[in-house]
Order: C-alpha cells, then sequence, then structure tokens
C-alpha cells in the first residue's frame, strides 16, 4: 500500500500522525491568545493548511479535541509535579512544596488550559484519558499517603485533604494572578500553606 500524501501547511509538509499533534499545538495557542470559543476543527484547519475534513481523522468532532488538549495539561500538570518532587526529594513539608509551587507555576503559566482542564474535560470514563486526567491527583493522593506514614502530615480522610490542598493550591494561584504578585511571593505563600499542613508554625521557609 502507497504511503500517505503528507498533509501540508505552505512549504511544511504534515505526515500522517503528524497532524494530531500539529492541530493540539495549533489549539493550545488558540486557546491562550483568544479564548476556548474560538478553538474549533474549521479554524485549526485552516491555521494548519489542510482542507476542513481533515481534523476528523484524528478528533470526531470539536469535543474530541478539547478533551485530547485537557488530556495535554493533566499530562504535562503531572510530569511537572513528579519532576519537582523527584527533585526536591528530602521530607514531606519539602515535597509537599515542591508539589504546590509545580502547580502553582503551571496555573500561572497556563490559565487557559487550566480552566479547559477543570471545566472543559470529561471523558466519560474513556481510556487512557480518563487515567492521564487522573494523573496530577493520584500523585498527590500518594503524597498524602507518604506523609500520613511518617506521621509528617496532620492526620485526616485521605480523599478530604486531598481536596483541601488542591483547592489551597488552586487558591494561591487565582490570588496571584489577580492581584499580579511576584513569584517569589507566590512562593512564599505557598511555603506558609505547607507548614499549616505539617502543623508548623506561618511564616516557614
Amino acid at each position: 500500500m502507497p504511503e500517505p500524501e503528507p498533509y501540508r501547511s505552505g512549504d511544511k509538509p504534515y505526515h500522517h500522525g503528524s497532524l494530531r499533534a500539529a492541530l493540539l499545538a495549533a489549539a493550545e495557542r488558540t486557546l491562550r491568545e483568544q479564548g476556548v470559543e474560538q478553538v474549533t476543527l474549521r479554524e485549526l484547519a485552516r491555521q494548519a493548511g489542510v482542507s476542513h475534513g481533515a481534523p476528523s481523522r484524528h478528533f470526531r468532532d470539536r469535543q474530541a479535541l478539547l478533551e485530547e488538549l485537557a488530556a495535554v495539561g493533566f499530562a504535562r500538570l503531572g510530569d511537572g509535579i513528579t519532576a519537582a518532587t523527584e527533585k526536591t526529594g528530602g521530607d514531606f513539608a519539602a515535597r509537599l512544596r515542591a508539589a504546590a509551587t509545580a502547580y502553582v507555576r503551571f496555573a500561572l503559566d497556563n490559565p487557559a488550559l487550566l480552566e479547559l482542564m477543570m471545566t472543559g474535560g470529561g471523558t466519560d470514563g474513556r481510556e487512557p484519558a480518563a487515567k492521564v486526567y487522573q494523573r496530577p491527583y493520584l500523585i498527590l493522593k500518594e503524597l498524602i499517603r507518604q506523609g500520613h506514614e511518617s506521621g509528617e502530615l496532620r492526620p485526616g480522610d485521605p480523599e478530604r485533604l486531598l481536596l483541601i490542598i488542591m483547592a489551597t493550591f488552586q487558591g494561591i494561584a487565582g490570588l496571584v494572578s489577580s492581584l499580579k504578585m511576584p513569584l517569589e511571593q507566590a512562593e512564599a505563600l505557598v511555603a506558609d500553606a505547607t507548614t499549616l499542613f505539617v502543623g508548623g508554625p506561618a511564616g516557614g521557609s
């Protein structure tokens, strides 16, 4: 069977398999610059220089594209939290602070993508997207388990603690963003919040 003809955008070819990545990159750029309402398969096809029907080879409809874009965000957030906690090592407080800092930085760098992740997803349990959506939360649940096991985290129901910790991360990100605080101030707030969960005095470094 002959190889499929490459998709082209100007002088740039999109070979079979690479159009999907190009469409997701264009979707994220459009989301960041123009908002979610402007993310349409027709517009992305125009940007990629392909026919209006070409995106349907990879995404059944606009919602499927948005779900996949949200999955990209969750995967990137999970990678960031994992990298931050593994690099930090040390005690539970240090790892929790690293996880919180990674989350806040992601939120500040990707506000539109994070909003899509929180409100525009929904995979109806389909795999593998559902697992990707859960990854950041599973990482934090494991961190909570480790904190309870070591006795460094205040006692409490793990699921409830997860929600409280996530709400704290998101609240700090929202406050810093709305008040246009410098990142250093965000990190100081993260450090203070961490001490509340481990039972230390506020204002710790």
